[in-house]
């Protein structure tokens, strides 16, 4: 990161509190969600656990990735152009990728093989929300502790609990960040849907990449290895 950039990252954040970036007046106030009602989604509840990552440690993540504060307005144009195809891109995920994937699909079945039909119904309303809540959420304490509650139920802490289903205990964490990549080559035509300039694309894909890389790196080993999950997950994981 540049010098400048560094100043003007210091001065934001002694402004409005560490890691407190502003929404864009089109995001945060004018949040939407996807259903009416969404299974399960509990962003910014007192349901939700703080995560073990604080706000300045992820701020200090986002500087050591070069995370750039210009980028904030492309994300904000990026969920303004997805909103009213997350739908679209959800099916393109679901059907399109992971059921050509064995070991991506069976996630989202029974452990014998076993479609489960309202499982992948109720979190897909959830995936298509953490598209909105990507782009257009305030990056606080709110959206960290999410992060955390998503790699949770990821895990066999809380993976069959969320949907009360019998299916896979854990989805390993080396499958997440492969398809992770997966995700942001397929999302790159729906951002340049509406026509936008090419500019404008590639800075809303280069913003999408950047955050999607830090919600990762924020998912800190202590969110993986609470108790007994080290021999069985984290130890397949790399």
């Amino acid at each position: 990161m540049q010098p400048n950039q560094t100043a003007r990252r210091n001065e934001m954040t002694a402004s409005v509190g560490i890691g407190q970036l502003p929404a864009a007046d089109s995001g945060e106030r004018s949040m939407k969600t996807v259903a009416q009602h969404i299974p399960a989604y509990s962003y910014g509840t007192a349901q939700v656990p703080k995560s073990p990552v604080s706000m300045r440690e992820f701020v200090e993540l986002q500087t050591s990735a070069g995370f750039p504060d210009e980028e904030l307005r492309y994300l904000r144009l990026a969920g303004e152009v997805l909103r009213g195809r997350t739908r679209q891109i959800l099916e393109h995920r679901r059907a399109g990728i992971i059921a050509g994937i064995p070991n991506l699909a069976r996630h989202s079945r029974a452990p014998e093989g076993d479609v489960l039909p309202e499982y992948p119904a109720k979190s897909n309303l959830r995936f298509e929300q953490w598209i909105l809540d990507t782009c257009l959420r305030a990056y606080d304490q709110d959206w960290i502790n999410y992060q955390q509650e998503i790699a949770l139920r990821h895990t066999s802490a809380k993976k069959n609990q969320t949907d009360s289903v019998r299916s896979t205990p854990y989805v390993p964490l080396r499958d997440i960040i492969a398809f992770v990549t997966v995700l942001n080559e397929t999302i790159r035509p729906y951002l340049a849907g509406k026509g936008n300039p090419a500019e404008e694309v590639d800075g809303m894909h280069r913003a999408w990449v950047q955050v999607a890389a830090s919600a990762t790196r924020a998912l800190d080993a202590r969110v993986f290895r609470p108790r007994r999950m080290v021999t069985n997950e984290t130890q397949t994981f790399y």
